[in-house]
């Protein structure tokens, strides 16, 4: 069985508490008789006075044994109620102390110093009297104070965290001298600040004005720090500003639920001053880094946009070279789908003169922006035949003249291949020659055929081979002119889909069309975007 602890005596305790007290009021006394004190100065020193006769009348009261025999003490309140004041006479005394060396008044230090450690001392006897042991095994653990956290040890300026001297802190705090302490160090430090005295206050400031940063204290009348928190986390447009808890109570149970509700950070009245820069510095750093990466972030979407929209325009003017379709006498059709906005594809076909049709599709090896480029310059010096006096009747000489012009060297090592047919009307005749290119299918009754010549890529060997065929065209024969994208698919199951396979397809009839060939394609993959440029070309004799 637990022994019962030794009863309290209170007369002890009050004159323990009343002593370090006895010092801040007499040093007090003596710097206000000073006649050349500053006005600022003495209403300061009169803030301190007046908490350190509030800290007097409240030992008074709750260590008097008729009242501590019938009182029902709540842990929380008790301690937030005496350290209140003792925080005031802290703050007010170490703001004095900068004041006075900034001034060269340091005659006053000595003295405010002395007052500053009185109030400490007087912290590590309130923990002291007030741990559970001290006020009975009743009393619940809650009124515990953690050692050493309500008394915090100085820290040198020269530890100071250099930070981002600007921005708007909101201050919420329902003791008038905690406001005006942390708004006037605040305001010494560079930050504009506006103050709150409630949670209301505060969250009606918060949604009608912008703050980088917010000094929330926990423990408040009406909305206490932890609804307010927890308000301005489930808001949308409040939930990413950085919120710093200030509290009497430094629990650890208290900062974790802070921390997990969002809070960015901590810290425990009296502040330190360095440790309250250099945490407000850091948290108004992560915004500003939150902010510029936003910035960054919208930056590309508007940059992605922009280039999206000359993409787009880039596309539609590819597009817009494409040639008509025509019915008679010789009917064509195609289907031309990038893999991107911009591909390395295009195809065409052209009266050369009366008697002959010129056909053509290109593939250039890449996509983007530099493979259409090229693909349209391709086909702009073919539909104007500008590649000097180059016989564009003979698809060998047609191949071997853009091999001179486009060396992959001088096209950023871009390299394409190409099929090149001329149908001679007269003789119904088809010469072809293919630079690297998938064969074209001629398709006639039930037969099919390849048309192809052993012809490297162009653009990528000096001295180009003089390959070309020839083949007689018949009345309904039809010439299917195609890019590998259109065969080059994977099955979802990843099986390959191969040029054989494409070309079975076609030979069984399995499709009639180039739109029909293309609905398979998408069938086949089972999605409609495709890894390569899907370029497919039909002439009908």
């Amino acid at each position: 069985m637990t022994p019962s602890p030794p009863p309290l005596d209170l007369s002890k305790i009050r004159h323990e508490l009343r002593t370090p007290i006895n010092h801040i009021l007499g040093f007090c006394d003596i710097l206000l008789e000073e006649e050349s004190v500053p006005a600022s100065v003495s209403a300061d020193l009169l803030r301190i006075h007046d908490s350190g006769r509030h800290l007097m009348s409240l030992i008074a009261h709750y260590f008097d044994e008729k009242t501590f025999a019938t009182l029902k003490l709540d842990g929380h309140q008790l301690c937030h109620e005496l350290r209140t004041p003792v925080n005031h006479i802290i703050g007010y005394s170490e703001l004095l102390e900068e004041q006075a060396a900034e001034s060269g008044c340091t005659r006053f230090i000595p003295d405010l110093k002395k007052i500053n450690q009185a109030a400490k001392t007087w912290l590590d006897l309130m923990e002291e009297h007030l741990l559970p042991a001290a006020l009975g095994s009743d009393q619940p653990d809650h009124l515990a104070v953690d050692p050493g956290v309500g008394f915090v040890t100085p820290v040198p300026k020269s530890a100071a965290v250099p930070i981002h001297q600007t921005g708007s802190i909101l201050v919420v705090d329902d003791d008038p001298a905690n406001r005006d302490l942390l708004e006037r160090r605040l305001h010494r430090e560079g930050y504009i600040v506006t103050s709150a005295d409630n949670g209301l206050q505060a969250l009606k400031l918060l949604r009608s004005a912008s703050f980088d940063l917010v000094l929330l204290d926990l423990i408040m009348p009406g909305l206490d720090g932890y609804q307010v928190l927890a308000k301005l986390k489930a808001d949308p447009a409040l939930k990413h500003l950085p919120v710093i808890m200030i509290s009497a109570l430094d629990q650890e149970n208290g900062i974790a639920r802070c921390i997990e509700m969002g809070a960015e950070d901590y810290i425990a009245k009296p502040f330190n001053p360095v440790f309250l820069r250099a945490r407000i510095g850091a948290s108004l750093e992560k915004t500003l880094l939150r902010d510029q990466e936003q910035r960054s972030f919208k930056a590309l979407q508007e940059s992605q946009a922009k280039l999206a929209a000359n993409l787009s325009e880039a596309a539609q003017y590819v597009e817009s070279l494409l040639p008509k379709k025509l019915v008679t006498p010789i009917a064509t059709d195609y289907v031309f789908k990038p893999s991107s906005q911009l591909g390395g594809d295009i195809l065409g076909y052209h009266w050369i003169d009366d008697d002959h049709f010129a056909i053509y599709l290109l593939d250039v090896s890449g996509h983007g922006v530099g493979a259409a480029l090229l693909s349209v310059s391709v086909m702009n010096v073919i539909r104007a035949r500008t590649l000097g006096s180059t016989n564009f009747r003979s698809p060998a000489n047609v191949l071997r003249a853009l091999n001179d012009t486009f060396p992959m060297e001088n096209q950023n090592n871009l390299f394409f291949t190409i099929w090149y047919g001329v149908f001679a009307r007269s003789s119904s005749t088809l010469r072809f020659a293919s630079g690297g290119h998938p064969p074209a299918l001629l398709s006639r009754g039930g037969s099919l055929s390849q048309l192809r010549t052993a012809s490297p890529a162009i653009g990528c060997l000096v001295d180009y081979p003089t390959l070309e065929c020839e083949i007689k065209v018949m009345p309904g024969d039809q010439l299917l002119v195609l890019s590998d994208g259109v065969f080059e698919l994977q099955k979802p199951s990843g099986e390959a889909f191969a040029f054989r396979d494409f070309e079975s397809m076609v030979h069984t009839g399995q499709t009639t069309s180039p739109a029909a060939i293309l609905s398979a394609a998408q069938r086949l993959q089972e999605k409609e975007s495709f890894e390569d440029d899907f370029s497919l070309l039909q002439i009908r004799f």
